[in-house]
């Protein structure tokens, strides 16, 4: 079920005041402005209205242990890098999984995420998952450092509501195989994951570290070799990506 705003401070801070054992599983709310959306680490999430897809789903997802919870941002990304896909197909771009979920195209940010889980016990009860895609807008703030959007990419405009449909079928076919098949959706994550096995350039604990993106544990930790041959085993808040620009080449 679809629930269309004109205008919301956050989808996400909407849905958090909901009763959400009282909402449908894979009810959608979508607001065509946000006021205050959020992005990952508290940063605001930019967003022109009436360009882009700015939404959250609830989810209901009981058969996932707490522990096992990074499956869910693993199945929502590959939703939207299948959907995606299907319109990249023309310019033979390829989208990519920036750890834990932000996703890429051609170095550039066009999707980020912000999922909240909440607990029962050891399974994990509800879920809210925001979505922000760059869609139609062509023009951005100088701060954003890379943005992109679909329409940059392929100079084809898209209905607003028909992505938002094709986008959560995408999304609802990923969270159903991974409730039947965990291992393939952890197999296709890191299939897809920017800068795997490639020498990549962070900020860890205030200071540079050059190392390699060797995967991402279970429980949503990415996995490092750096330089001197030290494992490292990073959370978000640990580690950041250095900008696009002052990376060494994929090569």
């Amino acid at each position: 079920m679809y629930h269309i705003f004109d205008s919301l401070e956050s989808t996400n801070k909407y849905c958090e005041l909901l009763d959400l054992d009282e909402v449908e599983e894979f009810a959608v709310v979508c607001a065509r402005e946000q006021t205050a959306g959020i992005g990952q680490r508290g940063n605001h999430w930019e967003s022109e209205p009436g360009l882009n897809l700015t939404f959250s789903i609830v989810l209901h997802p009981r058969f996932l242990a707490a522990a096992k919870q990074f499956g869910l941002t693993q199945a929502l990304s590959l939703g939207v890098c299948d959907w995606l896909r299907l319109h990249l197909a023309t310019i033979a771009a390829e989208p990519l999984i920036k750890w834990p979920n932000d996703i890429y195209v051609d170095g550039r940010k066009i999707c980020g995420m912000l999922t909240s889980v909440h607990l029962s016990g050891d399974r994990v009860a509800s879920a809210v998952c925001g979505i922000g895609l760059n869609i139609n807008q062509t023009r951005f703030p100088d701060w954003i450092p890379n943005p992109v959007s679909l329409v940059m990419l392929t100079g084809h405009s898209l209905p607003l509501r028909e992505a938002l449909e094709g986008l959560t079928d995408c999304i609802q076919r990923r969270y159903e195989q991974l409730r039947t098949d965990a291992t393939t959706i952890d197999a296709c994550y890191h299939g897809l994951l920017y800068r795997r096995g490639l020498p990549t350039l962070f900020l860890h604990h205030g200071r540079t570290l050059r190392a390699t993106i060797e995967g991402v544990n279970a429980y949503g930790h990415l996995q490092l070799l750096s330089d001197d041959g030290t494992h490292l085993s990073c959370q978000l808040k640990e580690l950041l990506f250095l900008p696009h620009t002052q990376q060494p080449t994929m090569e």
